[in-house]
């Protein structure tokens, strides 16, 4: 967890529209993965030289991976570390980068995440000959249906919910409530694989997938990356970026607690990860001295929608119980007391696995700087977010604004604003890199990719 060394603050963040598998003709995992790196090295005004570490999060494919795709902005010999934690796999590589600096090992770490997915549904765990399925335990611990293994377990979850709150009127309409929200936020979002907007009627009426769960409450499979760039206070100052850092005041992972395989009592809710999502979320909003009612914004892991249903109250930004209906009288959207996924979330912005954290981090901190426009949230304090897959990992994090003593957060003498480097706004508009972005931050040497002369004809022509 953090809080037991030194600060760490966000200094670039980039990231790519989240695609449909294969819409991208020609497009590699890498090719993403060098959009987003290069955007975050924009973003924070670097060279890929600057960068000590870095760690990266895919759950689909070979062995360092991670090395192939920053090869090619250069191959300075600093250690990458792949990882992979199920759908935390892009926070897992964030709380990874981020330890590094607090524990004073290095000033400047970098975390990349990225996927290149097949179409259809997302699958769970698939039996092997060889080896034991790391699903199997949830396995045995319910009666499972001939049907994708994740909605089943988070549809078993939404329902145990509503059985569980029915004399308070929770119902199989908040499901739908929560689709409809998201799909409708993801209008403002051009990241977002999705952008149509949905009627509650449209989201019932869609192709059941498992019990009350619809086609419309389910995240896509999707391409795509992101990257964030994290560094110490020290390099922070150094390098003239205190105007655009946003702290880490808190990140904690947590795995499952023994409710979700070993309690009597069986439960589908335990069993899709609340409680390790409580235990996260407690022990951040403690290390941070934060409480719940000080968050304005949250990208919460929606992968379908019971699993925000059950998130609300396990995050504490609800009390137990009520989630619901607060989520009926419009809390969790923009007016209420705490916008939830003001992204689209993964229902609609998609769900490229290993890519998810970094995307949920590059919305929040864009939200912390005040970048997003008509999907800004105003007067934020904290952005958390909640990251988490089964298995199980959680990450919970949450953000502010950087302050420092001798506020060298509002000294701009030295700064540029980053839009001005991109040439745009980047929360509100995608754009492609292009080679001058790249000869911007390719290491001195060069990469796989190119030079600071000359980018390769090959990866240009996927620009």
């Amino acid at each position: 967890m953090s809080g037991k060394g030194r600060k760490v603050y966000i200094i670039g963040v980039g990231m790519t529209k989240f695609e449909k598998p294969f819409s991208r003709k020609g497009a590699e995992y890498f090719d993403y993965a060098l959009e987003a790196t290069t955007k975050a090295l924009v973003d924070s005004n670097l060279t890929y030289d600057k960068v000590e570490f870095a760690a990266v999060g895919y759950c689909f494919g070979s062995t360092s991976m991670g090395q192939r795709s920053l090869y090619q902005l250069g191959m300075n010999q600093i250690p990458i570390v792949n990882c992979n934690n199920a759908c935390a796999s892009g926070s897992t590589a964030i709380y990874l980068a981020r330890s590094q600096i607090e524990g004073g090992l290095y000033d400047c770490t970098l975390a990349l995440g990225f996927e290149k997915m097949q179409p259809g549904p997302l699958g769970g765990a698939t039996p092997n000959v060889s080896r034991g399925n790391p699903m199997g335990p949830m396995m045995e611990r319910m009666n499972v249906e001939n049907t994708q293994l994740n909605p089943q377990i988070f549809g078993n979850a939404g329902i145990e919910y509503i059985k569980k709150y029915a004399d308070r009127g929770a119902s199989t309409d908040h499901m739908n409530m929560i689709a409809e929200k998201n799909h409708r936020h993801s209008a403002l979002n051009p990241y977002s694989q999705f952008q149509d907007v949905y009627s509650l009627d449209q989201v019932k009426a869609s192709r059941k997938v498992f019990g009350p769960v619809t086609l419309l409450q389910c995240c896509p499979t999707s391409d795509g990356a992101g990257c964030v760039i994290l560094a110490s206070e020290d390099f922070v100052r150094k390098h003239n970026l205190g105007p655009q850092a946003v702290e880490i005041a808190a990140q904690v992972m947590a795995t499952d607690s023994p409710k979700a395989l070993l309690a009597e009592e069986k439960s589908a809710i335990e069993l899709a990860g609340a409680d390790m999502t409580r235990r996260a979320a407690r022990e951040a909003f403690r290390i941070a001295k934060a409480t719940p009612d000080q968050v304005g914004v949250v990208e919460l892991h929606d992968c379908f929608a019971p699993n925000e249903l059950i998130t609300y109250d396990a995050l504490g930004i609800a009390p137990e119980g009520e989630a619901h209906n607060w989520l009926a009288r419009g809390e969790f959207t923009h007016g209420g007391k705490v916008v939830v996924n003001p992204s689209g979330g993964l229902i609609s912005k998609g769900h490229p696995l290993g890519a998810t954290g970094l995307a949920q981090m590059c919305e929040l901190t864009w939200q912390v700087r005040g970048w997003c426009g008509k999907r800004q949230i105003p007067n934020l304090k904290y952005a958390l977010q909640h990251n988490v897959g089964l298995g199980g990992a959680v990450v919970v994090g949450l953000y502010k604004k950087a302050q420092f003593a001798d506020g060298a957060e509002k000294d701009t003498s030295k700064w540029q604003d980053p839009r001005e480097r991109f040439g745009y706004n980047p929360a509100v508009e995608v754009r492609r890199i292009t080679e001058n972005d790249f000869k911007k931050v390719v290491s001195t040497n060069g990469g796989v990719a190119g030079n600071k002369e000359q980018l390769r004809d090959d990866v240009r022509s996927l620009l």
